[in-house]
């Protein structure tokens, strides 16, 4: 559970509200932050009134950073440390865009890759074209990725954004760059309680889950990414897993999606579970157990790809060997129910052996799925006596 967070109102009181919020997401940023405020203090002109907003998960001196160079700069600067960084970077741009006080906020790094200068000319893009999103595209006639730091960025960078396009054709289109972390957003256009981030890609949970209910109208500016500024990339290999399994969370967000995804993984199932057959088999053991033994292999292998690709968030309900127990004996029941429902289908209804075990393999199947949903990783409800006399619904 997230810690309460913090907002400090000391750093920067403001009589009216502002017409933009500039939304920081920080994680050990210290060497960055005057530089950063400095910059926006040029390029936002006095005329557009505006605040920046700090939201820290860092483990350094950043936040201390924040409230010592707050004072230097003629604009309203907040800070809201999170001592439970949930949901990743991701997690505190919706922090940032609940605790926004404008109608429209700009989301940037705090390294200094995205260009402040761009601020100005994002918010008037929004209002010029009555855009709700406009997106600082590394891919728009103009940008650039020189930014990056060597090929592996760069071809990490190209193949997440095919990837994303290639799985959201329609959400996406338009959008030539949903792997940015720098856009501005009319904040009425987003309901951040509806936002299921992980990790840093944020902007691509907002395009997938807000288009086209309330965000209709996407605009892009070109612009060139930058070298960062201090400190070190965030981006590491367990970032690029979460952003997997991010990005196979949006795409499973459905029932029906689910159970494709969950047929396609029993589908290879197959693979351990035959390697683990020839092994036991090679190795003296009689068929029928090792075929048991094998099915378990399988049933391992299906369990890991389920929760990493479909309910990578709900498997915190429950203990990892209350779960696995559960999947394998609903695996191993589907194959006891599915053969007197064939045995039922050919002997009651006359159907042939063919049809017959197709029809059952489909009827098993959708009720192992609905099970395993049911039984497995929806929320099991909470005695009065855990949640302290309360009936917990």
């Amino acid at each position: 559970m997230t810690s309460p967070l913090v907002d400090d109102p000391h750093l920067h009181a403001t009589a009216a509200p502002p017409a933009v919020t500039v939304v920081v997401p920080t994680f050990n940023e210290a060497a960055n932050i005057r530089e950063l405020l400095a910059r926006i203090a040029l390029s936002v002109p006095r005329h557009l009134p505006y605040e920046v907003l700090f939201v820290d998960d860092s483990t350094d001196d950043t936040p201390d950073v924040v409230r010592a160079a707050a004072p230097d700069f003629p604009f309203p600067v907040r800070l809201i440390h999170r001592d439970t960084p949930a949901g990743g970077l991701g997690g505190a741009v919706v922090e940032g865009l609940r605790a926004a006080a404008a109608d429209w906020v700009v989301v940037m790094d705090g390294d200094l890759q995205h260009p402040p200068e761009l601020i100005p000319d994002l918010v008037a893009r929004g209002r010029q074209d009555g855009a709700d999103l406009v997106v600082a595209s590394r891919y728009a006639r103009g940008g650039s990725r020189a930014g990056l730091a060597g090929g592996y960025r760069l071809l990490v960078s190209g193949a997440s954004t095919l990837l994303s396009k290639t799985l959201f054709p329609r959400r996406l289109s338009g959008v030539s760059d949903p792997m940015s972390g720098f856009f501005a957003v009319r904040k009425a256009a987003v309901r951040a309680e509806g936002l299921q981030p992980l990790g840093y890609k944020i902007l691509l949970e907002l395009v997938v889950r807000c288009r086209p209910r309330t965000i209709a109208h996407v605009a892009e500016v070109p612009f060139a990414f930058q070298e960062r500024y201090a400190g070190t990339s965030k981006s590491t290999p367990r970032e690029g897993l979460r952003f997997l399994q991010h990005l196979a969370g949006l795409r499973t967000s459905t029932a029906l999606s689910r159970m494709v995804v969950f047929g396609l993984i029993g589908l290879t199932g197959f693979v351990p579970n035959l390697a683990a057959l020839y092994v036991l088999t090679g190795a003296g053991l009689h068929y029928l157990p090792a075929e048991v033994l094998a099915n378990q292999f399988g049933v391992t292998w299906n369990l890991l790809l389920t929760e990493a690709l479909l309910f990578h968030r709900e498997r915190a309900h429950r203990h990892w060997a209350d779960r696995w127990g559960r999947f394998a004996l609903l695996a191993n029941a589907d194959l006891l129910l599915r053969i007197p429902l064939i045995a039922a289908l050919v002997g009651g209804l006359g159907m042939s052996v063919l049809p017959a075990t197709a029809l059952a393999l489909v009827a098993t199947f959708v009720l192992r799925f609905a099970a395993t949903q049911a039984l497995i990783y929806v929320p099991r409800r909470r005695t009065p006596r855990e949640t302290g006399g309360r009936d917990d619904t």
